[in-house]
């Protein structure tokens, strides 16, 4: 019979094992178990030659000693060697403690009741379903491991603390080095498919898991071949955009990461791949990661009549997008965070004013004249038309800015919350400095629904529906989810208009009351009281 043998080290110990070409799988985890003479509750891990971890299965492919793999041991023990220290470190919690302590309970409830009940059983599968899944999966899927990706999960706040509007160095360098900790690591194909979805929940995810997830977008698009991005420049790079995004309601770095995700989920829904070159790609896909840079909550309305030192810089021009985008040009000029410094000059040259375009489209002051723009070419557009390409890619830039309500209800919905709170602070501050008030704003006369209605009647739908008309798969994706949204949002708002009737009612009752007793007399007044 057929064997093959695999050579590996154990704490730098060299070993080699021969196996059967029909061993199964539990005798060949066994044969490694014995070789590292490992407990039977002990996490075995095993490192091909690129330090990736890779399954120990009877379909591990047979190498040299040139070549060998690397197995390691994590103890369940308490006394383990520090590795098992520092796996229960990343995993936020001590899966030897949680072991222990378990058997500690099993014992106690052996002694007094004579039976462990279910839910011992069950701590004990999940246990065990935990360690199989560390041990089996072909890569180790960091990121989703820990996720419920189904839907209806609960939803942390999306409200910021108060905090300092610029992030302070010990809050970046936590983030860092988590990120730098995770960027290494296989994401799982669940996660990689619903990161293409616009269904996809931003509230599950930190900070550094979703630098690990913009890096899967560059990767997945081809273009850390393409363009020769070298994985370190590519991760301080997105380290500097987080480092640069404010400690604000809405426009903040998760936000960001929302925009991002939508048009790298437009460009697979649409398959732009076949229909557009790759410097078109990465436009689109690092514009929206810069669009919003060191945005400080207050829009361009706000800017202009507080006189502001943006306002002053640009004349009044667009001075948020125009400052967005020299931070990013900022980050792009410092070797170590360019993602862009092995292209040639005209590449690069042809991708500053993509990103230019795209980045200053997103001020809403432009938004007829690009739509207008984007109509008038659509019943003859051609994707081999450079200028009808440029004004699609404002297009989908400017469709992924304002896309919140096309996500599912509970992911949509606290982003308008977001949103609201950083609308109403701007509308505070104007009536305290004595500038005009922003009337969508204003917290007097702004309701929670009455705020989407009239955007997504007159806004939002109109823009979507013409991208869906080049693009008709839209319909269901992005369309139909921002139709029930006007419907659940218009059904708040009469519901808010009848408590208003109901209010006005029973306050004019009440002052009738108070009227017809102060007509009467003394006596009367006193027996109705």
């Amino acid at each position: 019979m057929a064997t093959k043998i695999i050579f590996f080290t154990v704490n730098g110990r060299p070993e080699q094992a021969e196996f059967p070409g029909d061993c199964p799988a539990q005798d060949f985890k066994d044969l490694f178990r014995s070789a590292a003479e490992a407990g039977p509750h002990d996490i075995l891990k095993l490192y091909n030659p690129k330090g990736n971890i890779i399954n120990i299965s009877p379909g591990l492919e047979p190498n040299s000693c040139s070549s060998c793999y690397k197995l390691e041991v994590v103890a369940a023990d308490s006394n383990s060697e520090p590795l098992g220290a520092e796996l229960a470190g990343a995993l936020g919690f001590d899966l030897s403690s949680m072991e222990k302590r378990l058997q500690g309970l099993e014992k106690k409830i052996l002694t007094e009741a004579g039976d462990a009940p279910a839910v011992v059983y069950e701590m004990k599968k999940q246990v065990d379903s935990f360690r199989e899944k560390l041990e089996s999966v072909e890569h180790l899927s960091w990121l989703g491991l820990f996720k419920d990706l189904s839907e209806g999960t609960h939803k942390p706040s999306p409200f910021y603390h108060k905090r300092t509007l610029h992030k302070t160095r010990k809050e970046c360098e936590h983030v860092r080095e988590k990120f730098l900790q995770m960027s290494s690591l296989e994401v799982s194909e669940e996660v990689r498919q619903y990161l293409k979805t616009p269904t996809f929940d931003n509230w599950q995810w930190e900070d550094a898991e979703i630098m690990v997830l913009l890096q899967v977008m560059y990767t997945d698009l081809d273009f850390i071949a393409a363009f020769n991005i070298e994985p370190e420049v590519l991760q301080q790079f997105l380290f500097e955009v987080y480092r640069r995004y404010n400690n604000i309601p809405f426009h903040n770095f998760k936000h960001c990461f929302c925009v991002t995700q939508m048009m790298y989920g437009l460009i697979w829904l649409t398959d732009l791949k076949s229909k557009m070159d790759s410097v078109d790609l990465l436009i689109m896909l690092t514009s929206a990661v810069c669009h919003d840079l060191d945005h400080t909550g207050y829009n361009n309305a706000y800017q202009i009549n507080a006189r502001t030192e943006l306002a002053l810089r640009y004349n009044d021009i667009s001075p948020l997008e125009n400052h967005h985008c020299a931070i990013a040009f900022e980050i792009l000029e410092k070797t170590e965070s360019n993602i862009f410094r092995n292209l040639s000059m005209n590449q690069y040259k042809r991708i500053r004013e993509g990103i230019i375009k795209c980045i200053l489209a997103t001020d809403m002051t432009r938004h007829n004249e690009i739509l207008n723009k984007f109509k008038s070419i659509l019943t003859a557009f051609d994707f081999a038309n450079k200028e009808h390409r440029e004004v699609l890619m404002m297009i989908l830039i400017k469709v992924s800015d304002i896309s919140n309500e096309a996500r599912p209800m509970e992911v949509a919905e606290p982003w308008l919350d977001c949103l609201l709170q950083e609308f109403y602070n701007q509308s505070d501050v104007e009536k305290l400095e004595g500038l005009p008030v922003t009337p969508f704003m204003d917290r007097d006369k702004v309701t929670k629904p009455s705020s989407q209605t009239g955007f997504i009647r007159f806004v939002l739908l109109p823009l979507f529906i013409e991208l869906a008309n080049l693009f008709p798969c839209l319909e269901q994706h992005i369309i139909s989810p921002v139709r029930k949204a006007l419907d659940y949002y218009t059904e708040m708002e009469k519901a808010l208009e009848r408590e208003k009737v109901i209010r006005a009612q029973s306050k004019e009752g009440t002052q009738c009351s108070a009227d017809c007793l102060s007509d009467a007399g003394p006596d009367l007044r006193a027996e109705a009281q």
